[in-house]
């Protein structure tokens, strides 16, 4: 075997740079900063408002702000709402595997708008009310 071991993938950084342009396009970290909290912002406050879910960390300080992690109550199974979800087009919302909660991780990077959360959260509430 005549390779070299640990060397990264081309790819990978081809995609950093281009992850690194449009971030600056955009108005650098500033703006990804402004964007990554709006959306977990929101996530958080539904999920404080909500009846059947709540954030993971109660802290407001401790809480991340590209990760938001929901738990949801007993009366429904976060599996359920993610395989509604998934069998419509909505994926990669699923829980931390290890940590065997009832409950959804989303990503709120500064790629994701706003509108995509406010859209996620009103397609959780049908769900939940569909499944109750």
């Amino acid at each position: 075997m005549n390779q070299t071991l640990n060397t990264p993938a081309i790819a990978t950084l081809f995609f950093l740079a281009e992850q690194i342009d449009w971030i600056n396009q955009q108005g650098g970290l500033a703006w990804a900063d402004s964007q990554t909290k709006a959306a977990s912002d929101f996530l958080y406050d539904w999920a404080e408002q909500s009846e059947f879910a709540s954030p993971f960390v109660s802290n407001p300080d401790h809480r991340s702000q590209v990760v938001v992690t929901i738990d949801f109550n007993d009366s429904i199974l976060a599996t359920d709402i993610s395989s509604v979800l998934r069998k419509n087009g909505v994926v990669d919302v699923d829980s931390y595997r290890k940590l065997g909660r009832n409950q959804l991780r989303v990503a709120t990077f500064a790629a994701t708008d706003l509108e995509d959360i406010v859209k996620l959260t009103k397609s959780i509430d049908f769900v939940v009310q569909s499944l109750s």
